[in-house]
């Protein structure tokens, strides 16, 4: 049997990081070997078929706003810097260049796979740094350290580091079908699993619980993690589960849901296939939810 984690995106990456307790020396853009990735806005820019710029292509692109060290990919320096959004415009005419979103690129195919994982650090950083820029504490100007995997405040000494927010999804099983339900965000006819972030002091199992009754009134019972996915829009860690739910009257929150069904294997094994009579779709091969309904459908969840 194929990996089944093989299609999931930012979840591969090769690179070895560079991290806010780490003592080594942060070497310079200029050192044997380094590479950097370049975000204007959201896109990526790409040379051919890869993220990965020479530093001197880089600076080609424009000024940047603040350049992080990643870490190390194969042993040499990587690097991260954004520009300004316009400069993906700039770069419409250019053929040396292209340009795209993270979740598209990782829906094309097209770049290496270790490449997701790491842009999925380096857009997860910089969108962090964009948004700290002052003190939660006393509000004054922070400034980058550790390479920029910590922000430091002078007036009061606080230390600032990235966040990631856990969100869990789950797959809800009862017998042979599974509950899929759909926002009003999502592209018609697609039907996908429940999912939201988890609150302080709450468990994993817990959340689950919680979202499902708040989303559709089921009593859930057993909780067990599958697997788990970066997904850095803006920095979050999508944490898999299968749950087992102890009732099957579905009440639907209209704020969060347009519709949820249950559904049979063969329903999800059609919409997988994208030959449901009704046209109904599930999540593309790049998402975790993806993942939990082809374990489903494949006796694994």
């Amino acid at each position: 049997m194929s990996d089944p984690l093989a299609q999931l995106g930012y979840v591969h990456s090769r690179l070895v990081r560079h991290s806010a307790e780490s003592a080594a020396v942060i070497p310079d853009l200029d050192a044997p070997g380094a590479c950097i990735v370049v975000l204007a806005g959201d896109r990526v820019v790409l040379a051919g078929e890869t993220a990965l710029l020479a530093p001197d292509t880089a600076t080609r692109l424009g000024t940047r706003s603040l350049t992080l060290f990643l870490g190390r990919l194969d042993g040499h320096p990587v690097f991260a810097t954004a520009v300004p959004a316009e400069v993906a415009e700039g770069l419409e005419a250019d053929p040396e260049f292209r340009t795209n979103d993270l979740r598209s690129l990782a829906g094309e195919g097209r770049i290496a796979p270790h490449e997701l994982g790491l842009l999925a650090t380096a857009k997860s950083l910089l969108g962090w740094h964009a948004r700290h820029g002052f003190c939660a504490n006393c509000g004054t100007p922070t400034t980058l350290a550790a390479g920029g995997y910590r922000r430091e405040c002078a007036a009061c000494g606080t230390h600032h580091f990235p966040r990631t927010d856990p969100v869990v999804i789950m797959l809800i099983t009862r017998g042979d079908a599974c509950l899929l339900g759909r926002s009003p965000r999502f592209n018609e006819g697609m039907y996908s699993c429940l999912a939201g972030f988890l609150e302080p002091g709450e468990t994993v199992e817990d959340a689950v619980r919680r979202e499902t009754f708040e989303e559709v009134g089921l009593t859930i019972g057993a909780v067990r993690y599958h697997a788990s996915q970066p997904w850095p829009f803006p920095s979050s860690l999508m944490i898999g589960c299968v749950a087992e739910s102890l009732d099957d009257i579905i009440t639907i929150d209209p704020e969060e849901l347009a519709d949820a069904r249950w559904f049979s294997r063969a329903d999800v094994t059609a919409m997988l296939d994208g030959r449901h009579p009704e046209g109904l779709t599930a999540p593309p091969p790049l998402a975790i939810a993806h993942l939990l309904v082809r374990a489903f459908v494949e006796g694994r969840a």
